[in-house]
């Protein structure tokens, strides 16, 4: 868990990651080795990895926040969406077949790698504009894939808010902020179901391990320090590019897990 959180808080202060794209795999073997119960055992990843994502999304904003590239105005409305996406997905992930969603978000995640990776900034300044429609539809399918993945849903929100015009470090920024959003709802959720199914899961409150947010949260929080100060050091074009083959491999990943499943 200590070697596993350096990275997670790492990437989540840099791009604007939650890091369960990181956490939700390493928790489900962790959980695994420890003989949990084979029927909650990825319920308990995702929970645990939305607790986690919570603090460690706090203090990845206040640093992007220091550095003027948090936008408030899009959180306030683009955000909502989101929450409303994350309810929706916690109802369609139980109807769905987890390989369907393996495929699906292998699919998304390729397709915002390349569109990032192919995407020239702007010599000229343009002003970002992010009409109300596409707020309610691209929110709701974040919130809806962020919560059925474990996932804070930066992989998404930062290609979007590139498209729609703001420069990669507001972008990265302000993604982190509605990462916290969807961790914090989608955490109460886990909280709630867990109780209510009265899974007995060892030191656990509901679907989320304490000993795992415990020894996660100190390590996470200072690295995502580091990670939210180094964005604002590297070339914008580069922290992009960065962020499109970061993409990319994790499309590779949940692609290996579709064809292993």
């Amino acid at each position: 868990m200590i070697i596993t959180a350096i990275p997670v808080g790492f990437f989540a202060g840099l791009f604007g990651i939650g890091g369960g794209l990181i956490t939700v795999p390493f928790l489900y073997f962790i959980f695994q080795t420890l003989n949990v119960d084979q029927n909650y055992i990825m319920h308990l990843a995702i929970g645990t990895s939305f607790s986690i994502i919570v603090p460690t999304s706090i203090v990845s904003v206040i640093t992007h926040k220091n550095h003027g590239s948090v936008d408030f105005s899009v959180i306030k409305t683009y955000g909502l969406f989101v929450i409303l996406g994350v309810f929706c997905g916690t109802v369609i992930a139980s109807l769905l077949d987890t390989k369907s969603l393996l495929l699906f978000f292998t699919i998304v995640v390729f397709c915002l790698g390349a569109y990032l990776l192919n995407l020239h900034e702007k010599t000229k300044k343009i002003k970002p504009n992010f009409k109300l429609i596409p707020r309610i539809v691209l929110g709701a399918i974040s919130g809806i894939i962020s919560s059925t993945m474990g996932i804070g849903g930066a992989v998404m929100n930062v290609p979007v808010l590139r498209y729609f015009g703001y420069p990669i470090n507001k972008a990265i920024g302000s993604a982190a902020a509605i990462g916290c959003i969807v961790a914090l709802f989608a955490g109460i959720g886990f909280i709630i179901s867990g109780s209510y199914l009265e899974a007995d899961l060892p030191f656990s409150i509901g679907f989320i391990n304490i000993p795992a947010f415990l020894i996660f949260i100190p390590i996470t929080t200072i690295m995502a320090k580091v990670g939210a100060n180094t964005t604002h050091k590297v070339n914008k074009s580069k922290l992009q590019r960065m962020f499109g083959i970061f993409l990319y491999v994790i499309g590779s990943i949940f692609l290996y897990r579709y064809l292993s499943f």
